[in-house]
């Protein structure tokens, strides 16, 4: 397990940290991703909340799909933040987009003494093992 934050972690952080500041709306915007691309670029996105319950668009989801419209696939590292600045872990649907799209970024993650860096199989283990179990049908 990776674990020690560099300086461009702080950074992705700072970045997730001052966009949420900037754009949190209540009801719409409460989360902010910022992912770094292996070319240096820095991507960010806003949870896009709606009224109807398990419908909204996460930040990172947002955040990935923006590098992806710039035709950058090469993901370093990735951070979500709550509407105070607090690094939070992702949900298990954006832990299923890290495997699909981003499988060997580092994810960085709360942690017992602050934030700490996963890889997206650590988030998801099971997810990326291979089944022998057949189907039943």
């Amino acid at each position: 397990m990776l674990n020690q934050l560099k300086k461009n972690h702080f950074y992705l952080i700072e970045t997730a940290k001052k966009l949420i500041s900037q754009r949190f709306k209540e009801n719409r915007h409460h989360f902010a991703a910022a992912l770094k691309a292996k070319d240096g670029k820095i991507f960010t996105g806003l949870q896009l909340k709606t009224s109807i319950a398990g419908s909204e668009v996460c930040a990172e989801a947002v955040a990935i799909a923006s590098a992806a419209e710039e035709g950058v696939t090469d993901i370093e590292a990735l951070v979500l933040v709550n509407r105070i600045g607090d690094v939070i872990s992702p949900c298990g649907k954006c832990r299923e987009l890290f495997i699909d799209y981003c499988p060997k970024a580092e994810i960085i993650v709360p942690g017992p003494a602050g934030a700490r860096i996963m890889t997206p199989a650590e988030l998801l283990p099971s997810r990326s093992l291979k089944s022998n179990v057949k189907s039943a049908a």
